[in-house]
């Protein structure tokens, strides 16, 4: 024979389900976090080792900068007669060079022009509008 349902059924069934919900929203959350882990270790190793190649790439370039340098004033010292005169010419070009770039860089690092003026500006603009339109 067979009976009606167990009123105390259904309500088992219901916590037996949000149980078993919680359960695996827990695994899936553990999951999400090695996951998100892994990925991020991956990433951190890609980032050292470009930040490695951009060192390495970096003091090449210097190397051959210095190379390129001392290749110009030999064939400088071929043009003028004299080691040491191409040695100061180069030289003193490369420091004017490097001096009038300092002094720009100073006047764009400036505080002044790092100061926000546009948004100062709108600011200013709005602040305007809303009293306008609380007076008028």
């Amino acid at each position: 024979m067979s009976q009606g349902p167990d009123p105390r059924q259904p309500a088992a069934s219901i916590q037996g389900l949000i149980g078993e919900a919680l359960r695996e929203t827990n695994e899936l959350a553990r999951k999400e976090i090695a996951l998100f882990r892994a990925e991020m270790a991956r990433n951190a190793r890609q980032l050292v080792a470009g930040l490695a190649c951009m060192v390495g790439a970096a003091v090449f370039a210097v190397v051959a900068l210095l190379v390129l340098i001392d290749a110009f004033v030999k064939w400088l010292a071929t043009v003028v007669g004299s080691e040491w005169l191409a040695a100061l010419i180069v030289g003193g070009t490369l420091f004017a060079l490097a001096l009038g770039m300092a002094l720009w860089a100073r006047s764009v690092l400036s505080l002044s022009t790092l100061a926000p003026t546009r948004t100062t500006r709108q600011v200013r603009q709005d602040a305007q509008a809303l009293s306008e339109r609380v007076s008028g």
